[in-house]
């Protein structure tokens, strides 16, 4: 019977690991986006912000620029009742906005011709808003401030003034409510556009309309009262 050898087999050599053909550069892998991304991130985070300031700001400045429509305020030049206007006297915008007036206002609704301004300034001191159209301007124009206007027409005046041309104007006169009698505070507001635009229009009524020194509340300001 052969005799066992006592001479130990040879140890095993050991494998090291196995090197990347490649290494991999720092910020590799499933980091390697993560930067960019927070960015990304941050970026919409601030879009919406900005967009969320527009939005609930409340001063309809963003319709207003998109439809391409200027709007200004005027000092007021009293609430006077006249006949008619002093021969000294000029209205601070055109069409008028605050100032004297008118003792009776024109009826509310829609006019086929021009309105007296001198009755349209009392509208505006009742709080109401008055559209006016200059003669350039399109029907089809004209056709969506009605359908607009028929949508919610107390305390509205829609009327032709052909010297606004292509134009379209859009008044208030807003005060505080305490204003006195013979007090002229407050101001006069006019937006002035190149064509409809809903969004602005309802901008412009929900900001400035019905806050006339002498307002009155809107569901008494219906058509032909």
């Amino acid at each position: 019977m052969a005799k066992k050898s006592s001479t130990p087999p040879p140890p095993r050599r050991v494998q090291a690991p196995k090197q990347r053909a490649t290494p991999r550069e720092p910020g590799s892998g499933r980091n390697r986006w993560l930067v960019p991304a927070i960015a990304a991130a941050a970026g919409v985070l601030a879009l919406a912000a900005v967009l969320g300031f527009v939005l609930l700001r409340g001063d309809g400045a963003a319709a207003f620029e998109a439809a391409g429509c200027e709007v200004e305020t005027f000092p007021s030049q009293g609430r006077e009742h006249v006949e008619e206007l002093p021969e000294d006297f000029e209205y601070n915008s055109f069409p008028p906005t605050t100032g004297p007036h008118h003792p009776v206002p024109a009826p509310w609704g829609v006019y086929d011709d021009p309105v007296d301004q001198l009755r349209l300034v009392h509208n505006l001191e009742h709080g109401g808003l008055v559209i006016q159209h200059g003669e350039g301007v399109p029907q089809g124009e004209v056709d969506a401030i009605l359908e607009w206007y028929r949508e919610d027409p107390n305390g509205k005046v829609v009327a032709p003034l052909p010297d606004l041309e292509e134009r379209i104007a859009v008044a208030a006169w807003t005060a505080p409510e305490t204003a006195g009698e013979d007090e002229p505070t407050g101001e006069g507001v006019l937006m002035t556009c190149p064509g409809f635009d809903r969004a602005a229009f309802d901008a412009f009524k929900d900001r400035y309309g019905f806050r006339g020194p002498e307002r009155f509340p809107r569901e008494l300001l219906t058509p032909g009262a």
